[in-house]
This record gives structure tokens, C-alpha cells and sequence, in this order.
């Protein structure tokens, strides 16, 4: 355990989130918030944007509320006095879902898959983010719940579209596939998760408030994707790639957002970065 002065605890929300459907046109990325504001500061920000502007019956508050006409100062203001104090990671979800094709048919799937520690798949990424089919089918093939086996038409229809000049997929089989869809099936641990954006998000948050230097303990608010076992190989991959640096997640730990100030902020944040209003860096 990293002495207290090298943790800082970061309160996090997301916005965009849309279930296995990532390829919903009207909800193209999911943006992941992080603040450091103590409990009073957010309170004490919550309650200046409830007199200011008029949000006096929000039990939570929404980016809308923000971004309604009649208020221009609002953004401006709220951003203003984050400053320094949050991040924004946005994921853009036809990207996740093309470097996951890669990562988990094209190489050896890990929890560093999707962050900075991760394989440089850039240019393949570029090339199958642009193929909807490809896309649409391995979102089909891997959606396997409450399934007890690989559906092998669905197997069949994703490989009848996998575009073999990208390299990584050229000399896939139909047996890899299917190793990969029988190890998800399985629970496999070391296989991350491919129709959950928030875990990347998450990691490259953690990785931004650490910074090389310091660990990060994270509130956030309840999300079916943040399992323990999955929180646990994720912080586990991320220190032994960041030895000999301090490990840079210590843990998650969810929330109720209603009960937590911090993550209400943090869910501000992440609706204006979604809605695309700047947010600080």
C-alpha cells in the first residue's frame, strides 16, 4: 500500500451508456468523468448550481439542466469551477468495438487491451471501425447471455464478412473463434469483457489521475460492468504494467449516485463532454 500522500480518490460517472447496443447511431460515444472535489466542495457546488440557476427541486441534476436555453453562463461557469479538478475520457464505441475484433481474435486478449499499455492497432482499428457489417455481426457473436454455447450461425456470419487484408484477421479460423466465444462462455477471467466500453474507460482514467506517480482509489457510481473480479484483474494488469511506478488502481467502490455529490458532478461532467460541450482537461 502506497503511503497516504501518494492516493488521490477521484469520484466517476459515465454518460452513453447503451447496453450491447453500441452501434446506435444517436449515441456514438460514452464519455467517462473523473473529480477529485471533496464531498463539501461538491455539495457546495451542487447548491450554487441549484440558487444560481434555478434547480432548487433536482433531486439529481442532468446536463440538460445545463444546457437548456435561457442560461448561456451555465456550461461556462460549471466548467470553470472544475478546473483542474476533473478529466474526461470519451470513447468513441465503433472504435471500442474494432479494437476489440482485433484484440480478442487478433492477438491474446488482457485487460491492458484499449489503454495506453495496449497493442498499437491503429491503422486496422482506422479500417474496421468503417465496416458496419463486421461490426454489427461480432456484436451479434459475442452477445452471449443466456446462451450455453457459440450460436454457429452467428459464428458463420461474422466470418462471412471478416476482411481478411486486415492483417491481424487474415489466417483467423473458425476454431479460434470459437476458443475465444467457449472461454467468454466459460468465464474465463483473463478474457475482458468485449461489449463493456466502461472498463477501458475507466482504466485510462485511472491512468490519467495517476499520472506514474501515485494510486487511485475510485467512487463510482453502480454499474453492472464494474464487477469485483473484473475491477480486480483490471487493477492487477495495470500494476504489473506500470512496475516499477506505484500500482495505479487500488480499488472501485460503487455507489448510489443520489447519496454521493462527487459522482452527481461527475455525471454532469460526463453529459456535457457527451453532449459535446468542452470540458477541462
Amino acid at each position: 500500500m502506497p503511503p497516504a500522500a501518494a492516493v488521490v480518490e477521484i469520484a466517476c460517472d459515465e454518460s452513453g451508456f447503451t447496453g450491447t447496443n453500441l452501434l446506435d447511431p444517436a449515441s456514438p460515444v460514452i464519455a467517462h468523468a473523473a473529480t477529485d472535489l471533496t464531498v463539501p466542495e461538491a455539495e457546495g457546488l451542487l447548491g450554487t448550481l441549484r440558487s444560481r440557476f434555478n434547480h432548487r427541486r433536482a433531486v439529481e441534476h442532468k446536463a440538460h439542466l445545463l444546457l437548456r436555453p435561457g442560461q448561456p453562463d451555465a456550461v461556462a461557469w460549471f466548467l470553470a469551477e472544475l478546473a483542474g479538478r476533473s478529466t474526461v475520457h470519451v470513447v468513441d464505441k465503433r472504435d471500442h468495438l474494432a479494437r476489440r475484433v482485433l484484440d480478442l481474435l487478433g492477438g491474446a486478449p488482457s485487460y491492458l487491451d484499449g489503454t495506453r499499455f495496449g497493442a498499437d492497432r491503429g491503422a486496422s482499428v482506422a479500417e474496421l471501425r468503417e465496416r458496419a457489417d463486421v461490426l454489427a455481426a461480432f456484436v451479434a457473436m459475442t452477445h452471449l447471455k443466456h446462451r450455453r454455447r457459440p450460436d454457429p450461425a452467428a459464428v458463420d456470419r461474422f466470418l462471412a464478412v471478416v476482411p481478411r487484408g486486415v492483417r491481424e484477421l487474415a489466417a483467423l479460423g473458425r476454431s479460434d473463434v470459437v476458443s475465444v466465444l467457449e472461454r467468454l462462455l466459460d468465464g474465463d477471467p483473463a478474457v475482458p469483457p468485449p461489449l463493456e466500453p466502461l472498463v477501458p474507460a475507466l482504466a485510462e482514467t485511472v491512468l490519467r489521475w495517476s499520472d506514474g506517480r501515485r494510486s487511485v482509489a475510485v467512487v463510482h457510481d453502480e454499474q453492472s460492468a464494474l464487477t469485483p473480479q473484473r475491477t480486480a484483474l483490471l487493477a492487477a494488469s495495470l500494476a504489473a504494467a506500470a512496475f516499477p511506478g506505484p500500482p495505479p488502481l487500488l480499488g472501485v467502490r460503487q455507489v448510489d449516485s443520489r447519496h454521493d455529490p462527487r459522482v452527481q458532478v461527475a455525471d454532469l461532467l460526463a453529459g456535457l463532454a457527451r453532449s459535446g460541450a468542452t470540458a477541462p482537461a
